[in-house]
């Protein structure tokens, strides 16, 4: 099936807030997961008084792909299309998400705007979501959720945020920081992974003309893998018409590499060069101490100053 193509000019919606004892489909579009960790995730969104629906294929397994491609794709189509679904929780990251993609019309996200969550694998869905024209949230998923529990304040956050409220971080700042001031829409995740969209209608860096905020973040990737990406973005023009950039955790990686003695060292070689605001270390990612929500799609006002990096999400993408 061949995805209907949405114009990258289209307004980005925010999907309507939840409330208490909605449903909250949870899938599988990547790898296989670990069945106490679902169940502890879902314990948890029935302690904040909702409905959690394991989706069919959940825990089948292929090839190490919860299920096959069609079958991934036929749960996100189920909890895109039923009505009594108000969000989508993706039960793990890993490897996969990507395949299910040309199997779910991107008009669909667009009909059917509800809140989609997780991070890492996941980022290709978000970016999916987000060329579709709607927000989508990138955080952790079931092992993150049970891990933190229920009375968590990082889960609270993202609590908030499913019944609307949109937050506001303020972090401490980093020596490689560039100041500055931007606002624009913020996008991003794992680097390695949208990287690989690069160019398709499922590739959010297509609004690039729209003012972004690029936020990075990955694991297991080497630094000349990274440097690679990076220079992809400069190669397609994107990194000369972003508005601010966001430098997340990277993990499991060797140092030093190519005469840089971080990853932090290696971007900021590069980003420097850009008069735009930069924060390193910004706490989201592939970390296990925090992995801060952050609303893809959403207008922000990103503010780096010498004391302390500020990130404010809008309410909606008014100017």
């Amino acid at each position: 099936m061949l995805p209907h193509v949405v114009q990258a000019q289209q307004a980005i919606v925010m999907p309507p807030a939840l409330s208490y004892g909605d449903t909250i489909a949870v899938i599988s579009p990547s790898s296989v997961p670990d069945t106490t960790t679902v169940m502890k995730g879902c314990a948890v969104l029935r302690q904040w008084g909702y409905i959690p629906v394991v989706a069919p294929h959940t825990f089948h397994s292929y090839h190490g792909f919860a299920g096959t491609a069609d079958e991934r794709a036929s749960d996100l189509l189920w909890a895109l299309g039923d009505p009594s679904v108000k969000a989508i929780l993706c039960s793990r990251g890993g490897d996969g998400a990507v395949q299910v993609l040309r199997r779910v019309p991107l008009e669909l996200f667009r009909t059917h705007p509800k809140w989609l969550i997780g991070f890492s694998d996941v980022t290709a869905l978000h970016s999916a979501e987000v060329s579709a024209g709607v927000m989508s949230i990138h955080y952790s998923m079931c092992d993150g959720i049970a891990l933190r529990g229920e009375q968590d304040p990082v889960n609270t956050l993202f609590r908030r945020i499913l019944c609307g409220e949109m937050p506001a971080y303020q972090v401490p700042a980093h020596p490689m920081n560039q100041y500055g001031e931007a606002e624009g829409i913020l996008v991003g995740g794992n680097f390695s992974v949208f990287c690989g969209l690069a160019g398709s209608d499922y590739d959010f860096l297509n609004r690039a003309d729209e003012g972004l905020i690029l936020f990075i973040e990955d694991t297991g990737e080497s630094m000349s893998k990274v440097d690679r990406m990076l220079h992809q973005l400069e190669i397609r023009g994107i990194l000369s018409k972003l508005k601010g950039v966001i430098v997340g955790h990277f993990s499991k990686y060797k140092s030093p590499e190519n005469g840089f003695q971080d990853m932090y060292d290696m971007l900021h070689e590069y980003l420097q060069a850009y008069d735009i605001p930069v924060c390193y270390d910004f706490p989201v990612g592939h970390h296990s101490g925090s992995n801060c929500p952050m609303v893809e799609g959403c207008r922000i006002t990103l503010t780096v100053c010498n004391d302390y990096t500020s990130v404010r999400f809008h309410s909606g993408n008014k100017e």
